[in-house]
This record gives structure tokens, C-alpha cells and sequence, in this order.
């Protein structure tokens, strides 16, 4: 049977030392841990006049214009050369603007013959009930394609800038593991139970009845960027990186634009050379109508929404 302990052998003891430091009431490296003082650098008089010298003979050999001819020769061709190519700049575009035909003037083919074209020969050519989705899918189709382009390297660029490497992401994450994910919000997340499935399958509807009515992808796609994004405020990041990751980001948007690539330079080079696609336009009105325009705007809806997403993601915890 062990003995009681007088109150000087216990505040000997390392648990009531233990104890006191814990309460805060003691700092066990106040007076036992040996500080050394830091004195501030302090420069002498001759390291600061020789310092002083070099920095104006380095200033006076770079800015020195008097003395440096080659710096004189430049900085004057400079201006020369600046001048003229501001003159040559406003000569081509003033050349160019002559050519344009007037503003307002009614035979201006704008106003007849390429309006006309579209409206008229649209459904024939492009299979598109809706003629703004045959212009953008069909004969400016290159042009979406770059647009497409710009959405992924624009977010490949907020990945370079923002992305966290894993060991600081991990750190911080064990530091507070739930500065990312949203509260437990049970009114938002019983809304978001209801509202997200009926989002992404409007947004669905919208991409696929591009070609019929108002629509396309970039609209579907945003529609179907939104729902995620308020899936992941609602349930969290955890939940939502079971189904749509990084990698998942990065296979969707290389399979939708290689194929929008390769399916308009085949279009393209078939109508270059007088050649028959082979692939029929369908019966106007239809779903499965309009050639490639109905796979092409699902190929655009898929980017503009893992991109709406990864935005999202990436500003919110520099990463997915």
C-alpha cells in the first residue's frame, strides 16, 4: 500500500509540474532555457561607402546615355522604330476599312444575300431546326471549337496558379478538417436532395434539344456546372469526389474535345473537296436529326460544365 505524499514532496513530483504547465500556471523554459541575444547587423562606414560606390558606377554604366553608346544608338532606334510601326499599323487597318462596304447602305450583303442564306438553305444544310445552333455547331463550328479550347486552358491556368501540393493541402486539411466542407446546413442540404437531380436533368434537356429549340451546350452546360457547385455546398467535397474527381475532369474534356476536333475536320475536309460525309442530317424536328450537331453539343456541354465545376473547386480549396 502506497503512502500519502506531503504537498512539498508532491509539488516535487513531475505530475504536479505537469499539471501546473498544463493549467498554464507555469512555463517550464522560463529561466532554464538559456536565450541568446540577437543584436541587428550593422554595416561599418567603409562596407557602406564601397557598396554606396559600386551601386552608382553600376547605375552610371546601365542608364548612362552620355557615356554608353551602344544604350544611345538604341534607345534612339527604339523611337524610330515605335513611330513607324504605329504609322504602318494605322496605314494597313485604314486600308482595310476602305474596302468594308458602307454602314447602313441596304445592298451591303449583310443585310441580303447572308441573311437570306442561313435562314433560307439552314435546315437543308445543317439538319438544325434552331439556326442559331447550326451557325455555331456548323458553319462557324471552328470557332466554338476555340471557345471550347479557351474554357479547358483557362482552367489548366487557375490549376498552375492555384493548385495546393499534396503536403501543404495535407497539412491543412489535418490542421482543420472541415475548413473546406460546408456545415451540416439541413435545410439546404434537403433542398439540394430535391433541386440538383431536377437541375442536371433540365440542363440534360437542354443539351440534347439544342438543335430543336433555344439551347445548346454552353447553356445546358452551365445549368448542369450550377447544380454541381450546389451539391457540393450542400453535401461537401467528400461526397462529391466519389463520382467526379480530377482525373474524371481531365479524361471528360480530352474525349469531348478530340472528338469535336475530329468529327468537324472530317466534316470540314469532306466539304472542302465536294465529298458526301456519309452522315445524314435525319428528318428536321427530330431528336436524332441534325447530323453531328446533336453529339457536338454534348461534347460542348460536357466542357463548359466540369469547367463551371472546376473553377469552383479550384478557388474554393485549390484543388477536386
Amino acid at each position: 500500500m502506497s503512502r500519502l505524499l506531503s504537498e512539498q514532496e508532491y509539488r516535487r513530483t513531475k505530475a504536479f509540474k505537469i499539471k501546473r504547465w498544463y493549467r498554464g500556471e507555469k512555463d517550464p523554459y522560463i529561466g532554464n532555457v538559456e536565450l541568446k541575444p540577437q543584436t541587428p547587423y550593422q554595416e561599418d562606414v567603409e562596407t557602406a561607402k564601397k557598396r554606396t560606390h559600386d551601386e552608382a558606377m553600376l547605375r552610371r554604366m546601365i542608364y548612362d546615355i552620355e557615356h554608353n553608346k551602344k544604350l544611345a544608338v538604341f534607345s534612339r532606334l527604339y523611337k524610330i522604330v515605335s513611330v513607324l510601326f504605329v504609322f504602318v499599323l494605322m496605314g494597313i487597318l485604314l486600308y482595310i476599312v476602305s474596302y468594308l462596304p458602307p454602314t447602313g447602305n441596304a445592298a451591303n450583303p449583310d443585310n441580303n444575300e447572308v441573311a437570306a442564306k442561313y435562314i433560307e438553305d439552314g435546315m437543308k444544310d445543317t439538319g438544325a431546326v434552331n439556326i442559331v445552333t447550326g451557325m455555331i455547331l456548323d458553319y462557324r463550328a471552328f470557332d466554338t471549337l476555340g471557345e471550347s479550347n479557351v474554357l479547358f486552358v483557362a482552367t489548366c491556368t487557375v490549376f498552375i496558379l492555384l493548385r495546393m501540393d499534396a503536403k501543404s493541402k495535407k497539412k491543412e486539411e489535418e490542421e482543420s478538417d472541415r475548413l473546406y466542407e460546408p456545415k451540416n446546413d439541413i435545410i439546404l442540404q434537403k433542398v439540394a436532395f430535391f433541386l440538383v437531380p431536377m437541375i442536371i436533368i433540365f440542363g440534360i434537356y437542354v443539351i440534347l434539344n439544342g438543335h430543336l429549340s433555344p439551347g445548346g451546350g454552353f447553356s445546358g452546360g452551365a445549368i448542369i456546372g450550377s447544380g454541381l457547385i450546389l451539391y457540393v455546398n450542400a453535401f461537401g467535397f467528400k461526397k462529391i469526389e466519389r463520382f467526379f474527381t480530377q482525373k474524371t475532369y481531365k479524361w471528360i474534356c480530352f474525349a469531348a474535345l478530340l472528338f469535336y476536333c475530329l468529327a468537324k475536320t472530317y466534316s470540314f475536309y469532306c466539304g472542302a473537296h465536294h465529298l458526301e460525309t456519309g452522315i445524314p442530317l435525319g428528318t428536321p424536328g427530330a431528336i436524332l436529326s441534325s447530323g453531328l450537331i446533336l453529339p457536338l453539343n454534348i461534347c460542348v456541354g460536357l466542357v463548359v460544365a466540369c469547367t463551371m465545376y472546376a473553377f469552383y473547386a479550384m478557388f474554393r480549396k485549390g484543388g477536386f
